[in-house]
Formats: C-alpha cells, structure tokens, sequence
C-alpha cells in the first residue's frame, strides 16, 4: 500500500459508521488491500474478548440491543448501491486515496464486538448475501473476522457454511502460544483449548485464514517460548486441516491498555519467517 497522508489517516482512523448508519460502515483495510464495507453486529459494544490490544471505546456503553436485520439490510443495501454507482469514492474518507485503494474489496463481519455471537446468525449471513446479489456485487467475498469462540455452536457452523458456500472466508484469531499468555492478552472466560478446538475443526471443514495480533507489553515483546508454542498450534492446524493464510500485525490505533505498543516491521517478520517455516506453502502476510 502506498503510505500517502490519506493512507496514513485512513488507516489510523477506522469509526463503524458513515454518518447515519448504524451498523453498515467502510473502511480502507491494510488486509483488504483497498475498502472493506463493514457490517457490525455489536453497535452495543457486548464482547465476550477484553482484549488488552482492542481499538473500541467502551467507557460509555450504549443499552443491550438486538440486530434489526430489516434496518441493516436497508443500509446495506444504500451502501452498496451508492458503491456501484461510484459515489462511495466521493466520500471525503476515500476520494483522495491512490487509485489502486480506491477499490471494494469485501464485506466484513466485523465490529465492536464478536460478531458470532449475534443470535439468528445464519439468518444474517443468509440475508447480507441477498443484498449483495441483489445490489450487483455477487461474488464479492464476504468475511466473518472472529475470535472463534463460537465457531461450535450450530448456528454458526450453518452460518459459516453458508458463508463460505457463496465464495467468503473466516478470519479467525490465534493471539498466542499458551493458556496462561492467552489469559492476559483476551481477558476471556473462555478457555484457550476451546480456542484451539473451534479452529481445527473448523479448518477440517473449509480452508481460513488465521489472523495474529503481535505487540509489546510494557516493553516486552511476546517470548521466545510463546513463539514457539504458537507456531506448533498453527501448524497443527494446517497438518490436520486447511489454511489459506495467516495475516501478522499489530496495533495501528490507540490500544485498550497504554502500555501495549506496536512491534517494528522487523520483528513482525521475524515472527513471519517462523511461520513460514513450521507450515511451508501457506502464505503469510505481513502488516506493519
């Protein structure tokens, strides 16, 4: 990607809406390689993660509320039409980024929260495809990022099939080695080896793609020893299953906790090279 000023803004500047909107919105995504029109399901900002590296405000939480899949399917559907017709572009967001950004690259499950945990998930995917058809962008992919907590539960499992039938993927987090590295960098109840369970299993039914936050805590880069632990997970993942790639990065915008920072270009690859090591033939991606 060309790091002009408005790349630069763009990147750093990622808010879910685009003025009236509730749960449609678009931005210029580092692993989308041009404009992801998100979609998210948790405008409430429930997350059943607390990551210590997460980007969403949560010090004044809006009331619990249920997706109004009439209201999101409205606004996709404006979205997307503006998008067709080109009027997306003129956004003051996007009309001064390099024309090979200036592209819609995908739809993204992807919010202030874990986006499978919205009930009637199945309905949601369904109904997200209907627009995109209807809208005249059938075939562009359509991504559920996700932590993986809830990729066992049979609603999901049908959304994701659902998904993946009509030509998506699954972006899901591996953020670490061990149980107890794990604990500290999600902040979650949910156990690391349901974690590692709900990706196998889903990765022996259709290829995704792993996604890896990577930062320092008070200075520290991970350990070595957590390194290695989580490559040997990724690579149990690909020995009994299928993926089409792991995506390295870390923080671009101010993180939940100060005293999580970036790591350089540098170290990210070095990571990378391991990863490339341990499951040869799966591309990784670097995003610094």
């Amino acid at each position: 990607m060309k790091e002009t000023a408005a790349v630069r803004r763009e990147h750093g500047n990622h808010p879910r809406d685009l003025g009236d909107t509730t749960y449609v919105y678009a931005v210029l995504s580092r692993r989308s390689g041009g404009i992801s029109i998100g979609i998210n399901l948790n405008p409430d900002k429930r997350c059943n993660f607390d990551c210590v590296y997460c980007q969403v405000d949560r010090t004044a939480m809006p009331a619990p509320m249920a997706v109004d899949l009439g209201a999101l399917a409205d606004e996709l559907t404006r979205v997307l039409t503006a998008a067709k017709a080109g009027h997306l572009l003129a956004h003051p967001r996007f009309r001064d980024l390099p024309e090979d950004l200036r592209e819609v690259r995908d739809l993204a499950l992807s919010g202030d929260g874990e986006p499978t945990s919205a009930p009637r998930f199945e309905a949601i995917v369904a109904r997200i495809l209907e627009v995109r058809d209807a809208t005249g962008w059938r075939g562009l992919p359509l991504v559920v990022i996700t932590n993986a907590s809830g990729l066992d539960r049979p609603e999901v499992r049908a959304g994701v099939d659902r998904l993946l039938a009509a030509g998506g993927d699954v972006w899901a987090k591996l953020d670490a080695g061990t149980a107890d590295y794990f604990a500290r960098v999600c902040g979650t109840q949910v156990p690391y080896a349901k974690v590692l369970a709900n990706l196998k299993e889903t990765a022996r039914r259709h290829p995704i793609t792993l996604q890896t936050c990577l930062f320092a805590m008070n200075g520290a880069p991970p350990p070595d020893d957590e390194i290695a632990a989580y490559t040997g997970h990724v690579r149990e993942i690909a020995d009994g299953g299928r993926l089409r790639g792991v995506q390295i990065y870390t923080v671009a915008r101010p993180p939940a906790e100060s005293y999580v920072t970036p790591l350089s270009a540098e170290a990210l690859e070095a990571v990378a090279a391991r990863v490339r090591a341990a499951v040869p033939g799966v591309p990784v991606a670097v995003y610094s």
